[in-house]
C-alpha cells in the first residue's frame, strides 16, 4: 500500500506493509487526511518520531479484529488519536489522552493515517453522520482540541474573552466559540485571516492596534500563537485573577518573565486534545463551516506540493485525498 513515511526524509513508499489488525482494533481505509503543524514539526525532528505521519482523518472501516463487532464494517468514521491502555487511573477517569502508556497516531509509537490503510482501537473510532462531508470531518481533531477549552473552564455570558493568534488553531477556536455564541475579540496579525472571524460576527483587532488601555481588561485570554512573545502579550491582557489558557506548545529559548502571573494571581490552564463527540454534534447540525480554512486539496501522489503549500506563509489547512 501507499504510505507517506518520515525517516530522515519525507517520502512516499508505494510498497509499505499492510498493518496487522489486533483483536481490539479496526482497519480503516483512508479517505482524506489533514496536514497539521505537528506533521511539519516531525519532519524537523519533533518527538524523534519515525514512521507514517498523520492524525487528522476520515475513512471507512474495512475490517475488524476478533473482539470487535462486524457492524462497524463499511461505516464512515473519525478517530481519537491517543491509543490508551484502558487500565490506568487516567483511563478510568476518561482521560485517555493522559494515559502514561499511550501511543499517539502518527506522532508517537503508532503509524499514522497518511496511508491507504491504518488501524485504531475500537474505543477510538466514532461513526459519523451523513450530514458531515469528508472535508468537514477531517477537521474533527483540531476542532475538538478547540472545544476542549470549554470542558476545562466555564465562560460566563458577561465575561470579556480574547483569542490571540489567527493561524489554524486560533481560527478553529474562533469557529467553535462562534458556534456556541460566545462573545469574544479575535486578535491577530493578518486582516485576511481575521476576516474569517469577522464574518462569523466576532470583533477583531490587529496586534499592532493593541494599546496600554487594553492591558488587564480580559477575564479569559486564549493563547494560540505558538510563540514566546504571544505568551507575554496574552498574560498582559488578563485581568488580575483572570484565566490564561495556553493552547499552543511554547518552547522558550530565553527566560520568561512570570512576575505578572504571580502579582496578578493569574490562573494558567494548559489545554491540548479534546473529545470528539461534542464537536461532532455541532458539525452534524451544521453549526460550523470549515471551508474558509481550506487552502488546498491534493492527491497523495502530490504530497511534496501539499507539504510545500502547508509551509507557505498565509496557508491555513491543506488536505490530502486518498
Amino acid at each position: 500500500m501507499k504510505a507517506l513515511v518520515y525517516e530522515n526524509e519525507l517520502k512516499l513508499d508505494a510498497n509499505y506493509p499492510m498493518p496487522q489488525i489486533k483483536s481490539n482494533e479496526v482497519l480503516i481505509k483512508t479517505s482524506m487526511v489533514g496536514i497539521c503543524n505537528t506533521d511539519y514539526e516531525i519532519t524537523k525532528g519533533y518527538m524523534g518520531y519515525k514512521g507514517v505521519l498523520g492524525h487528522e482523518f476520515v475513512g471507512i472501516v474495512e475490517a475488524v479484529g476478533e473482539n470487535v463487532s462486524t457492524e462497524l464494517i463499511g461505516k464512515r468514521v473519525v478517530g481519537e488519536i491517543n491509543c490508551a491502555c484502558q487500565e490506568c487511573e487516567y483511563c478510568h477517569k476518561d482521560l485517555q489522552r493522559h494515559c502514561p502508556n499511550r501511543s499517539t497516531l502518527g506522532i508517537w509509537q503508532k503509524d499514522g493515517c497518511f496511508s491507504e490503510y491504518f488501524t485504531l482501537p475500537k474505543e477510538n473510532v466514532i461513526e459519523i453522520s451523513e450530514n458531515i462531508d469528508d472535508i468537514t470531518a477531517t477537521f474533527t481533531e483540531p476542532l475538538a482540541a478547540a472545544y476542549e477549552i470549554l470542558e476545562q473552564i466555564h465562560i460566563r455570558p458577561d465575561s470579556k474573552v480574547a483569542i490571540l493568534g489567527d493561524g489554524k488553531l486560533g481560527l478553529c477556536i474562533s469557529l467553535v466559540f462562534s458556534a456556541l455564541n460566545i462573545d469574544y475579540v479575535h486578535i491577530g496579525k493578518h486582516e485576511e485571516k481575521l476576516a474569517i472571524s469577522k464574518n462569523l460576527g466576532a470583533k477583531t483587532m490587529l496586534l499592532d492596534e493593541l494599546k496600554e488601555c487594553h492591558k488587564k481588561t480580559f477575564d479569559y485570554v486564549i493563547e494560540a500563537t505558538g510563540s514566546t512573545g504571544g505568551f507575554e502579550i496574552s498574560s498582559s491582557l488578563v485581568k488580575p485573577r483572570g484565566t490564561l489558557v495556553l493552547k499552543s506548545t511554547i518552547v522558550a529559548r530565553e527566560g520568561l518573565n512570570l512576575a505578572s502571573i504571580v502579582v496578578d494571581e493569574i490562573n494558567i490552564v494548559g489545554s491540548r486534545c479534546g473529545q470528539f463527540k461534542p464537536i461532532l454534534r455541532l458539525l452534524e447540525k451544521g453549526k460550523i463551516n470549515v471551508k474558509p480554512l481550506v487552502s488546498g486539496i491534493y492527491g497523495v501522489d502530490e504530497f511534496q506540493e501539499a507539504f510545500e503549500k502547508n509551509a507557505q506563509k498565509g496557508t491555513l489547512k491543506v488536505l490530502v485525498k486518498f
